[in-house]
């Protein structure tokens, strides 16, 4: 009789977030796959069921693109994980953990750049409030989880001055934004304008002066061609129309890649989006409303696209053995010694049994 392959629940949201979990998942083939749309019960579970949350991961367009995704690729979907006692989790982001995964085993894998620590961020850790309250700011601090994944020594250092537990860390990379060069390859027809990457801010009920971002790319490109990749979760009608009113001569794009939009433009022009990394990255003049040596500090790795492995083998030696007591930290140097003590286990295994 064969042996029963342990399961794997990967938890997706975003389009970006639900791709990367596919990627984790192709390098751990020895195991039953199943994905599910990013999902809450209780309180906020009922919430989404009335459709008040579709500007989250929790609904809407969101939760539309991740099952199109899913459905695309021939992936096994099990909604909210409930088909299976699942062996291990992946999830990407801890907002919100569901009580069906409390007491799994979980990997917790970082989507791309967290919200500044802003008012709400103070309130949620000092009086307890949902985390999901504060948005990303306070990812890592649920504590929910066996290892975290994330993208550089710098969001290490980060995420430890916010109390996340050093023993939990996994600094591997993230997919996605790992090999930005390969975005050079591309055939999006204009070079040499400047990129405005808007955001989704007005859409998830955040102020936006949008007036005002315009006009500073205006200024920036200084009769320059400017070009607008808008949010996919935007309302594309009324940015539209701003940036013809504001910006007329602009070029609009609602679709596309924006990866390989940064890698033809001469400057990147953003607010609070993960893109600007790939900018950083490539090498572009940036703009942003983080400060700018602190997001080179915190610029994920180029490992040439193998993130996503490293994250399937924190994952696998979770699954495989008992709860990690040490942090684990993955280099391109580093691969090598990985297979070699997974060899090394596996001859272990056989002296073990021969005796």
């Amino acid at each position: 009789m064969s042996e029963k392959k342990k399961k794997i629940l990967y938890i997706c949201g975003s389009l970006n977030q639900t791709t990367m979990m596919h990627q984790v998942s192709k390098h751990l083939t020895g195991y039953e796959a199943y994905f599910s749309p990013y999902y809450a019960d209780g309180f906020v579970g009922k919430l989404a069921n009335t459709h008040l949350l579709d500007f989250s991961v929790l609904g809407g367009q969101f939760r539309a693109r991740t099952i199109n995704y899913l459905k695309a690729n021939d992936l096994n979907i099990d909604f909210k994980g409930v088909l299976h006692n699942y062996d291990l989790i992946f999830t990407c982001s801890d907002l919100i953990i569901p009580k069906n995964i409390l007491d799994k085993k979980v990997v917790l894998v970082q989507e791309g750049m967290t919200d500044p620590e802003n008012f709400m961020y103070y309130l949620v850790k000092t009086f307890k409030f949902p985390r999901w309250l504060a948005s990303t700011s306070t990812t890592g601090l649920s504590d929910a989880y066996n290892k975290f994944c994330v993208a550089s020594e710098g969001y290490r250092d980060l995420f430890i001055s916010k109390g996340v537990k050093p023993e939990k860390i996994c600094v591997t990379g993230i997919p996605n934004f790992d090999n930005c060069k390969k975005y050079f390859d591309n055939d999006f027809p204009h070079k040499n304008y400047i990129l405005v990457a808007t955001s989704d801010m007005r859409e998830t009920y955040k102020y936006e002066n949008r007036k005002k971002f315009i006009k500073k790319a205006l200024k920036i490109a200084a009769g320059r061609q400017l070009i607008f990749k808008l949010h996919p979760n935007e309302l594309v009608e009324r940015a539209t129309q701003e940036i013809n009113i504001y910006a007329p001569g602009a070029l609009v794009y609602s679709q596309g890649k924006t990866e390989e939009m940064i890698a033809n433009c001469d400057i990147l022009i953003t607010r609070f989006s993960s893109v600007v990394y790939v900018g950083l990255a490539l090498g572009k003049e940036v703009y942003s409303d983080f400060d700018l040596e602190m997001l080179k500090r915190l610029k994920p790795i180029q490992n040439d696209g193998t993130s996503a492995q490293n994250i399937a083998w924190v994952g696998k030696e979770l699954i495989e053995t008992e709860k990690s007591k040490e942090p684990v930290y993955f280099e391109k140097s580093m691969i090598k010694k990985f297979k070699f003590v997974e060899r090394l286990r596996e001859k272990r295994k056989y002296a073990n049994a021969k005796s």
